[in-house]
């Protein structure tokens, strides 16, 4: 049985607190950045997650995920039992590598980043790619390189980012996103996902180009943060959204801090939402958002 045949987790644990991002206030996004500079303060987060019941992890394919990752592999006795939703791609890591290395140098970072058997695959590829001028051939490529990050972890679902997501649903055209959901499943026994700051007309489009089995992660609270249009709209499409097409995770639950967490859960375990990915980094605050959750997952499970 593949992840895709299997339903998504209800909570997931994210990861924006590790690496600076506060979209509320910049000192503690610098607070945390600092903290979490060390390998083991994150280890030891996810340690207090996983003691209070979490087994799904999300985690963008930036810089440190590969570091990370390697040293939950390197424990499989412990951590074997996870299960990873990736999120990909991390464009400010490209930016950064072109801003340092140069165009050419960027390339080489890439192609040599497994040593030269790795290169020459990569190469062959990336040149038919060019020479066929096959925009869904370079796709995939960058799709396994991301993915090369997250080998040998129990995927259940590949994410791609609203900034990659958003700009493609401008175009008005399916089939990058035929593509892209194709190649998940095929490649990685995996459902696919799409970030988005506009669930109810990603949800549209994607219902009106035939495209199902989607998991779909956006902002969803109750002030209507990083919501577009708005709450009204939300709530009409999850009112009537089939979970099991289109099934909803729901991200910046608390609106980075605005809405206290007993009142942030209580509505959304109101609606019609089928996962919750959560960042947090002390004890306590981890046990208590569990716990807030927790009661409508156990319904959804009766």
């Amino acid at each position: 049985m593949s992840a895709y045949d299997q339903p998504i987790d209800r909570i997931i644990f994210g990861d924006n607190q590790f690496f600076g991002i506060n979209h509320m206030s910049q000192d503690k996004a610098q607070e945390r950045a600092e903290r979490f500079a060390k390998l083991e303060n994150v280890m030891a987060v996810y340690d207090h997650a996983i003691d209070a019941g979490i087994d799904a992890i999300m985690l963008n394919s930036n810089d440190r995920a590969k570091g990370i990752c390697d040293a939950f592999r390197a424990n499989p006795a412990k951590y074997g039992h996870l299960k990873w939703y990736p999120s990909i791609p991390y464009p400010h890591k490209y930016a950064a590598m072109v801003n340092d290395k140069g165009m050419v140098g960027a390339v080489q970072e890439i192609l040599f980043a497994k040593g030269a058997k790795s290169a020459l695959g990569k190469m062959a590829r990336g040149a038919s790619a060019v020479l066929t001028l096959d925009p869904f051939k370079l796709m995939k490529m960058l799709i396994d390189e991301e993915m090369a990050i997250y080998d040998g972890l129990d995927t259940r679902v590949v994410f791609l980012q609203n900034i990659i997501v958003d700009l493609m649903l401008g175009y008005d055209v399916p089939d990058p996103f035929v593509a892209y959901c194709a190649y998940i499943r095929e490649r990685y026994g995996a459902w696919p996902g799409l970030i988005t700051q506009n669930l109810p007309f990603l949800r549209a489009k994607l219902e009106e180009w035939g495209i199902e089995g989607v998991v779909i992660c956006a902002s969803i609270n109750k002030i209507g943060y990083l919501m577009s249009p708005g709450v009204p709209e939300y709530e009409a499409l999850l009112a009537t959204n089939d979970g099991s097409k289109y099934p909803v995770m729901a991200m910046s639950t608390l609106a980075s801090g605005a809405v206290p967490a007993p009142e942030a859960y209580d509505y959304i375990n109101r609606l019609n939402i089928q996962s919750v990915v959560f960042g947090a980094s002390s004890p306590g605050n981890i046990k208590q958002t569990v716990s807030l959750i927790e009661p409508a997952a156990k319904e959804a499970a009766e």
